[in-house]
This record gives C-alpha cells, sequence and structure tokens, in this order.
C-alpha cells in the first residue's frame, strides 16, 4: 500500500507540473515558473496614470487666476516705482535733453565757439511743446555738458601728468571741486530767481545744460595750454570766455526779460532792471568759472 501512495504521489507531482506549464505557455524544460503573465503589471508613470493630463494644471481656474494676480502686482510695482523714482529723478523729461544726434552736437559745437553770427535764438515749439534738440539747435541738451565735463576731467589729469603731479586723489579732487562749483552756481540762480521772482519756463535742468556749456570753452583752452604754451592758453579761453558771454545772454534774454526786451525795444520798469542785471550776472560768472578751473592746469 505504501509503495502504490508513494507511485501514485510520484504520478501526481509531474502532472501537476505539465498542467502548469500548459496554463503558462511553456514547455516542460522550465524549471521556474514565469510569473510575468500573473497580471502583476508596473503602472504608466507620470500624471495620465492618475488621471491628471498634463494640460489640466495649466488650465486650472485657479491657476491662472494665480497667474494673472502675480502679473497685476508685478505692473502695480512697477508703477509704484516709476512714480515714486520720477517724483526725485525725472527720467521722462531727461530722455528729451539727451535727444540729439551727429548734427546737432557739431552744430552746438560751433555755435558755442562762435555765436556771433548765429540770428535766430528762439526755441521752436510744436503743440506748446518744445522740440527735440535734435532737430533745434537753440534747444538746450544735457549730452554736451556731461560729455563735456567728463572730457575736462581727462583733460586735467592729462595736464597733471605732464607736469608729474598726476595722482588718482588730485584728480578726484579736481572732478569733485568741479561739480561742487557747478552746483552751487545752480543753487545761487534758482535762488536768484526766486528772490526777483521771475516767472519764466526755465527748470533746474535747463539751468545745468546752460551752466554745463562752459566745460567747451575750458577743454579748448587746456588742450591749446598743452600744445602751444601759456600764451596759446590765455587767448583761446579769452576767445571761450567771450563767445560764452555772448551765447549766455542771448539764449537767457529770451527766458528771464520780458517779451518788450527780447524784440529788442527798450527795457522799463524796476522788475525788468533787475532781470536784465541778472542774465548779465549770470553770463559774467561763466569766465570766471573757467578761468578758476583752468589756471592752475597750465604751466
Amino acid at each position: 500500500m505504501d509503495y502504490t501512495a508513494s507511485q501514485s504521489g510520484f504520478r501526481q507531482q509531474p502532472n501537476m507540473r505539465l498542467r502548469n506549464s500548459s496554463v503558462d505557455g511553456s514547455d516542460g524544460s522550465q524549471l521556474f515558473e514565469d510569473t510575468s503573465g500573473t497580471g502583476y503589471s508596473n503602472p504608466p508613470a507620470g500624471p495620465q496614470a492618475a488621471g491628471f493630463p498634463a494640460q489640466s494644471i495649466l488650465s486650472d481656474p485657479m491657476s491662472n487666476l494665480a497667474m494673472a494676480y502675480g502679473s497685476s502686482l508685478a505692473s502695480q510695482g512697477r508703477e509704484m516705482v516709476d512714480k515714486n523714482l520720477d517724483r526725485f529723478i525725472p527720467i521722462s523729461k531727461l530722455k528729451y535733453y539727451f535727444a540729439v544726434d551727429t548734427v546737432y552736437v557739431g552744430k552746438k559745437l560751433g555755435l558755442l565757439v562762435f555765436p556771433y553770427m548765429h540770428e535766430n535764438w528762439e526755441v521752436s515749439y510744436q503743440q506748446d511743446t518744445p522740440v527735440a534738440p535734435r532737430f533745434d539747435v537753440n534747444a538746450p541738451d544735457l549730452y554736451i555738458p556731461t560729455m563735456g565735463f567728463i572730457t575736462y576731467v581727462l583733460v586735467a589729469g592729462l595736464a597733471l601728468g605732464t607736469q608729474n603731479r598726476f595722482s588718482p586723489e588730485l584728480l578726484g579732487v579736481q572732478a569733485s571741486s568741479a561739480l561742487v562749483w557747478l552746483i552751487m552756481e545752480v543753487l545761487a540762480v534758482l535762488l536768484s530767481l526766486y528772490l526777483v521772482t521771475v516767472n519764466t519756463d526755465l527748470t533746474t535742468i535747463d539751468l545745468l545744460a546752460f551752466s554745463g556749456y562752459k566745460y567747451v570753452g575750458m577743454i579748448v583752452g587746456i588742450v591749446a595750454g598743452l600744445m602751444f604754451g601759456k600764451p596759446a592758453y590765455y587767448l583761446s579761453l579769452l576767445w571761450c570766455c567771450a563767445a560764452i558771454f555772448v551765447f549766455m545772454i542771448r539764449t537767457l534774454r529770451l527766458k528771464l526779460l520780458s517779451e518788450a526786451a527780447a524784440e529788442g525795444r527798450l527795457v522799463r520798469g524796476a522788475r525788468n532792471q533787475l532781470r536784465m542785471y541778472l542774465t548779465m550776472s549770470i553770463a559774467a560768472a561763466q569766465p570766471i568759472f573757467m578761468y578758476w578751473l583752468t589756471y592752475h592746469l597750465i604751466r
């Protein structure tokens, strides 16, 4: 009986393996069962497996609302910064004073050096707004004063170097002193206009531009002195001083004097007399500053 049981057991074991082999679809020579077809498959990765398409996040109303709110906050912050910055630094106005081109710069430099033949000194307007400097040589600009100041500092350093007196500290003192004198000049003119109670369209930037035109004559004087000596410095500086005096008189009289004085008629009244004296004082101060800031650079 034991033999029969064991024999029946030996018979059932191959039958089980054959049954499993037939189910798995493999031959009898396979030693291990293949469980790849038992239903255990890896789920696909990504948002599609969870039932969320990739476009669902971008098309979500809450996401669009958050993006719109963030962009509105950014635009409001930019407007606030521009508004507060324009309150202290009028960037929109500064763009007007730098709207120049090569033709304007050439004509303006010629007008600063030789203003005697120029006849029309009025600034052109278009719909109650002055045209850009590149369209009118009489319009004030900040490009020439800015470049003139930088060039003056560089030429001063060259003059100090030719005399073996150059040092970064001395060049810094030269630049800072010229800037301080310019600021003091503009403040003095603003105070004078306030005391005289002149109603004019001159702005602080206009005064800064007119006061900065003297750097052109200063550069001419220093370069002439470096190339040809002291006599050339004095002659060229004298010419440039006379030119800037005439330029300032003819430019500022249209801004400070009355319409009758601008047309050439006789000036009457104490207020007009004060305006005339103020115009002449501003023009006469330019040669003084030109000599004061350049005489020590030529030896």
